[in-house]
């Protein structure tokens, strides 16, 4: 990636870009990606927007800086309303709308995908994923379903799914549509009409800089569709990335989304070690439980 930027801050400022000024933007837990995205559209083009967040199922406006053991400052404490996971998923997300960003385990070609488990069958799975969590229930409606994958590989982008926790491009669908909109650490893509019966496949709309088409084939699992050559995609600005770095995240919680391995829990001992010396320095010197 070049070398005035990272890829998280690429793909954060991707999905900022896809917000529209005045929408409601829904996210889910441990996506800092998707909140630094929002937050980021807040600041610049769309001040007008309000947020449904699976962290407490709080309703906000108020915008505050990323963190891990501080994530409920922004989300709860500052919300405008809370409510129940189910009167959620069930009265809210369908009566508003919402624009939401999804981080799939696995997707297939027309957009369908897997939280759910890899390999092995659902009793005795290879990896048990964090959940459906409610996905299920919206992308069957959702008319704004739009999903983004940190590490672009073929154990993410398959041909055949494991299971179906989202529902993507299907002809016999009565409501909502599939997902419209994909940011990778390679590139963007949506899903355009193939002729295969209807449903819509996945299709490369933009490279990242650096990236060759050759090496997106090679990492994804199935044929993209690519109409001519494809566009770059453009990079961060300088007030974007300032934002990203000074405001919205300075700890840099958002790069967690795209490490592993040891580099992932160094960087989590960093964030989890800046969060604590900013609480010491709030409360005088004192962790605040009279243990200290």
């Amino acid at each position: 990636m070049n070398g005035d930027y990272s890829v998280d801050e690429l793909i954060a400022v991707c999905i900022s870009r896809q917000v529209v000024d005045g929408e409601i933007l829904a996210h889910g837990i441990g996506t800092p990606l998707v909140a630094a995205g929002y937050l980021l559209a807040r600041l610049t083009h769309a001040p007008n927007v309000t947020f449904i967040s699976a962290i407490g199922q709080a309703l906000c406006r108020d915008p505050a800086p990323l963190g891990i053991t501080t994530v409920e400052t922004l989300w709860i404490r500052q919300g405008l309303q809370t409510f129940g996971f189910a009167q959620v998923a069930a009265d809210l997300l369908p009566r508003f709308g919402p624009k939401e960003f999804f981080r799939p385990g696995q997707i297939d070609a027309h957009g369908n995908f897997n939280n759910v488990f890899m390999g092995g069958s659902y009793g005795q799975p290879r990896l048990r994923l964090p959940g459906s969590g409610g996905i299920p229930d919206v992308t069957v409606f959702e008319e704004n379903v739009y999903l983004y994958v940190p590490r672009h590989g073929r154990h993410t982008f398959v041909p055949r799914l494991d299971f179906r926790s989202g529902l993507g491009h299907d002809p016999a669908r009565r409501r909502g549509q599939g997902p419209r909109y994909l940011v990778s650490d390679l590139g963007q893509f949506d899903f355009a009409p193939s002729g295969e019966g209807g449903a819509a496949r996945m299709r490369l709309l933009s490279l990242h800089p650096g990236v060759e088409l050759g090496r997106v084939q090679a990492r994804t699992g199935f044929e993209l569709l690519v109409d001519g050559p494809p566009a770059e995609t453009e990079p961060p600005s300088r007030e974007e990335l300032r934002l990203l770095r000074e405001e919205i995240d300075p700890l840099g919680v958002r790069a967690l989304e795209t490490l592993s391995g040891a580099a992932r829990r160094e960087r989590l001992r960093a964030i989890l070690q800046a969060e604590r010396a900013l609480a010491l320095r709030a409360t005088g010197g004192h962790n605040g439980t009279g243990l200290d």
